[in-house]
């Protein structure tokens, strides 16, 4: 009905054999009215005048087990304490609680399930302690009567032997044959042979001749289950911890749940699959564990097929990500990575995505930083609206005001590594427009992410966007104040020109070269961006950690916004300690040494370049910098984080009015200044041509003496899109209008001053009007 196995014991009824039908009519009774975990479990019986079918839970005999596992490589010995801890519950269950002596305890009579649990079977020679319907039943079968105690062929000891004495005896014996193979003879027993050292003592309690001293299996159990003891094992109490979880306090089971992942990699595969995974599937469901079973969970579901995975993870995973627990969310985002690929579209789309998007508007940098590096994983399997609208909205939005730098470093770096997904007029208005608001974020890793992100998109861009818009932003990082960023400035430069220059040789070149811009979305085309592998998954999630708690004024600092409060309950991950050399100046000269002795002949090939990773670039950042908080306030209050060269031209983004666009939200963290007196104007000098320096400045707007004047439209920059002029012209006038107001005040207060003291103080309780 159910589609489970099972297994079927038969037994044919065959003429002049009526002792053994009875005996297999009392298995029969026996088996269908005793219930218990370590005794074989009975589903569904036929009785009829030709046979016996018993129907049991799926089952294989403890000798197949033992050989198939030695062709393996052998049973480990915590699961074969495991295993005779269970017989001998099962013995002590027969003997203590029912009064039933089992009398046919050996090899044949134990099985072992899917689970690898031992059960107890071989009910046919049962008969009650207490005497009631007669002695044992007869055997018949040499191969069993081997297994019989001593004292049954001596009849001067019967009187003073305890009714679970023969019991342990078979139990010393299929002890020996677990260690030592099959038992050739009663004599045998006296050399334990392989039997753990942990275990001789007990085990020879068991065979010895005397049945008085023989332990009930009650104390056999707790004498092996002593510190030091063969049963005292992590397996053994992680077993019988799993039977009695239903009763356990909660703060008990988040405990166990805890450590279970660490043990789990030593447990047999079975067990974790048949055993741990329904217990902690359970526990989701029914007993409130909440993110502590998302480990182990995921770590036992490694062991199941492709089938098994949808069958049993998928609903428990689609489940959780409506959660409203923070933990839960935040260990879904981290270890999407190991379930991922069994998620198909559909269902990313619908019941996952619209729950994902939440995290980039909470309240904790943590989540915000996990929800973002896990659009590198569902990127691959959005679909267009989530993809190219909701998904850019969000990344826009966190880029432009993001209190948290390196969370804004993150989007940055996850954009471009899903740039290939993108569709061609997404890539068109985003990427260059992100890229170029990345170069001017206060927090340097920041910029070294804008760079690298138009390195690795690089096959995306014409030739036209490359001369226009790239090169002036790439151009203007040659004097940033962090040598990392220069140093990725100057690669990315050299490559590009290098571009422009391969195909200003050969024209026919373009169109090869331009093959990919207006190519539709492809995962196969992100080639360039294969040399950032690894970072957006590992290598950012401990570097955002670091700088979000190991540096918390810097963040402050840069971005000049206050922190949000962290909320109650949820502290942030700890953060991963820095090595200590690496803040040492000595380290830092030494990088700079290696930097200027590079090769400058391998950067003449893009595909050769090594664009470096981001953690160790950012990294650099916090070697140079002594005190953090002390130079990063410092710095920003003399407006030299992002100074006026590094503005570029962004792509016109009228069509994209939502909130949270690219356009919106980016504040300039230091108004431009007048340049110095004496500086010359563009025009004014002689840049080796054979025109005069008549022609009008390109670059006027960008100066406080900018013209009024429209520019003459032989200006070959004419044609180009230079959005932010016009911003920039508005800020210096907001800057005069200021001054203006500064200087009125100032005066105000003087005339002030000069009438209080013309009328001398005033006079107690009199009232000035002005």
């Amino acid at each position: 009905a159910t589609g489970s196995l099972v297994s079927i014991f038969v037994y044919d009824v065959k003429p002049g054999a009526e002792e053994q039908t009875q005996v297999a009519k009392a298995a029969f009774k026996r088996l269908k009215t005793l219930r218990h975990p370590n005794i074989l479990a009975y589903i569904d019986g036929l009785e009829t005048e030709k046979c016996l079918h018993v129907v049991t839970e799926a089952v294989t005999p403890l000798g197949m087990y033992l050989k198939a596992r030695v062709d393996a490589g052998g049973l480990k010995e915590q699961e074969l304490s495991w295993g005779l801890h269970q017989i001998v519950k099962a013995l002590s269950f027969l003997v203590n609680d029912c009064n039933l002596i089992h009398n046919n305890v050996c090899m044949a009579a134990v099985f072992v399930d899917r689970a690898g649990e031992w059960k107890l079977g071989g009910l046919d020679y049962m008969y009650s302690a207490q005497g009631n319907g007669g002695g044992p039943p007869r055997k018949g079968i040499p191969e069993l009567e081997q297994y019989d105690p001593p004292e049954l062929t001596d009849n001067s000891s019967r009187a003073v032997r305890e009714k679970w004495s023969a019991d342990m005896w078979r139990l010393g014996c299929l002890i020996w044959e677990v260690f030592n193979g099959p038992l050739p003879r009663a004599t045998a027993l006296r050399n334990p042979g392989k039997i753990p050292k942990s275990l001789v003592p007990h085990y020879c309690e068991l065979v010895g001749a005397n049945p008085k001293v023989r332990p009930n299996p009650a104390r056999f159990l707790q004498n092996c289950q002593a510190p030091g003891g063969f049963m005292n094992n992590r397996f053994v109490e992680t077993n019988l911890f799993l039977e009695e979880i239903q009763i356990k306090e909660p703060a008990e089971k988040q405990k166990f749940f805890q450590e279970l992942s660490k043990s789990l990699d030593s447990f047999p595969e079975d067990f974790c699959r048949h055993k741990v995974l329904p217990q902690l599937l359970t526990a989701f469901e029914f007993g409130n564990a909440g993110a502590v079973v998302l480990t182990p969970l995921f770590k036992v579901g490694k062991f199941l097929s492709a089938e098994e995975y949808q069958q049993k993870i998928i609903p428990v995973v689609v489940k959780m990500f409506s959660s409203t627990d923070r933990a839960m969310r935040i260990r879904l985002l981290q270890q999407m990575e190991q379930f991922i690929q069994y998620l198909d579209e559909p269902t990313v789309n619908t019941q996952i995505f619209p729950h994902v998007v939440h995290g980039f508007l909470d309240t904790n940098p943590a989540i915000r930083e996990q929800t973002v590096k896990s659009m590198l994983l569902l990127a691959p399997k959005l679909n267009e609206a989530n993809l190219n609208v909701e998904l850019m909205k969000h990344f826009a939005r966190l880029q432009a005001k993001d209190e948290q730098g390196p969370i804004r470093c993150n989007t940055t770096v996850c954009l471009g590594k899903i740039g290939s997904y993108l569709s061609a007029s997404t890539r068109y208005r985003v990427l260059t427009s992100a890229f170029s608001r990345a170069t001017k974020d206060p927090f340097a890793p920041s910029r070294v992410a804008g760079v690298l992100g138009f390195a690795a998109t690089h096959n995306f861009y014409s030739m036209n966007d490359c001369a226009h818009k790239i090169l002036p932003v790439l151009c203007g990082l040659t004097v940033d104040p962090e040598k990392s960023v220069r140093d990725q400035a100057f690669k990315a430069i050299r490559s590009f020109l290098s571009k422009l220059e391969s195909v200003s040789e050969d024209p026919a070149q373009l169109a090869e070269v331009e093959k990919d811009v207006h190519a539709a979305s492809s995962p196969g085309m992100g080639g360039a961006a294969a040399s950032w592998a690894g970072w957006a998954v590992t290598g950012v999630s401990s570097l955002t950690s670091k700088f979000i708690r190991a540096h918390p004024m810097a963040t402050q600092a840069e971005t000049n916004v206050p922190q949000r409060p962290m909320p109650e309950g949820h502290p942030a991950p700890a953060p991963t300690p820095l090595s200590a050399t690496s803040t040492t100046s000595d380290r830092w000269e030494t990088q700079e040494d290696k930097d200027t002795t590079e090769d400058s002949s391998t950067t003449d090939r893009w595909d050769d370049e090594d664009w470096g990773s981001l953690e160790q670039e950012a990294e650099s950042v916090l070697a140079q910098q002594d005190d953090w908080s002390t130079r990063g306030q410092a710095s920003i209050a003399a407006g030299q984080v992002s100074p006026p060269e590094h503005k570029s031209p962004e792509s016109d983004w009228s069509n994209w009015e939502a909130e949270g666009s690219w356009e919106q939200g980016w504040q300039e963290p230091s108004s431009p200044e007048p340049p110095p007196e004496g500086t010359r104007l563009a025009s004014e000098y002689n840049w080796g041509g054979p025109e005069s320096n008549d022609k009008g400045d390109p670059f006027a707007a960008l100066s406080v003496r900018s013209s009024t004047q429209p520019r003459p439209e032989s200006d070959s920059w004419g044609e180009d899109n230079w959005e932010g002029l016009e911003t920039e012209s508005r800020q210096v006038k907001a800057e005069l209008a200021r001054k203006k107001r500064e200087d009125r005040r100032r005066e105000m207060e003087a005339k002030r001053a000069e009438k209080k003291a013309a009328k001398g103080p005033m006079k107690l309780g009199a009232r000035k009007l002005d």
